[in-house]
């Protein structure tokens, strides 16, 4: 007589059920943030006069450090959210300039990135998973070694937002040191190149044109050398996998010449 025991449920595809659903969370939220900024510019672009780039230029002057401050922080919150600081950075050059926005940008992601991470500590390694949603599986491969120049290669390559690897680095327990120091380093090609790009457009000229090139021919150049790094270490873990790949050992039999 045939069976007719009913197979059990795939208990793996359950447990991931959970998963799933705080991703789909996240990004819906994601969406939802990212649609209300566009539509809070549109209404101020349709129903507030705006002052131009000299007028509100003069109005920051006149708050002195005040106007750098409150940027700053301005920054460092929405570095703590999926919000891409692109937005900020290449606002900093238009209102500060390429040098000054550069600083005031590099704080900016500085102390977001450290305040994410510090959240990312004190919630736990698997919510902080969950909240990464697509970006965990490649947030926990590159940081398996929690070294400098891991943390450094996911700041300079393109594709990964500042978000998830600052939670990431908190939830794997990058040291905070290496962490710190990765990040001040590592935030400022990108940076330098977006504020160039915003002080560019309203004011172009030599010294904003020059700056605007050395910051994207370094990126191109870090991102290429932190595709390499990828690439060898890669290479590395496979090694230990097939140490003898690619190498015909001959045996005891063959060495004393027995066919």
């Amino acid at each position: 007589m045939p069976s007719t025991a009913v197979p059990p449920r795939d208990s793996g595809a359950a447990s991931t059920l959970p998963a799933r659903t705080g991703h789909r969370g996240v990004s819906i939220l994601r969406t939802a943030a990212l649609v209300l900024v566009v539509a809070a510019f549109v209404w101020l672009a349709l129903t507030v006069r705006l002052p131009g780039v000299d007028e509100l230029r003069a109005q920051l002057d006149g708050f002195g450090w005040w106007s750098w401050l409150a940027f700053t922080v301005l920054y460092a919150a929405v570095a703590l959210t999926p919000i891409p600081v692109t937005i900020m950075a290449v606002t900093a050059g238009v209102l500060f300039g390429a040098i000054e926005g550069t600083v005031l940008s590099v704080v900016g992601a500085l102390l977001g990135s450290l305040g994410a991470y510090g959240i990312a500590r004190a919630v736990g390694r698997e919510v902080v998973l969950r909240w990464l949603g697509r970006h965990a599986e490649t947030v926990e491969r590159r940081l398996e070694d929690t070294g400098f120049l891991a943390l450094l290669t996911l700041r300079v390559a393109p594709g990964l937002p500042y978000w998830p690897v600052n939670y990431g680095a908190g939830a794997l327990a990058v040291p905070l040191g290496i962490f710190a120091g990765s990040t001040a380093v590592g935030v400022i090609p990108g940076q330098l190149s977006l504020v160039a790009m915003g002080a560019f457009a309203v004011r172009p000229g030599v010294v904003n044109g020059v700056l605007l090139g050395v910051g994207w021919l370094t990126v191109g150049g870090l991102t290429l050398w932190a595709v390499r790094h990828w690439r060898r270490a890669a290479r590395s873990a496979e090694e230990p996998e097939n140490p003898q790949s690619g190498h015909d050992t001959p045996s005891p039999r063959r060495r004393r010449g027995v066919s």
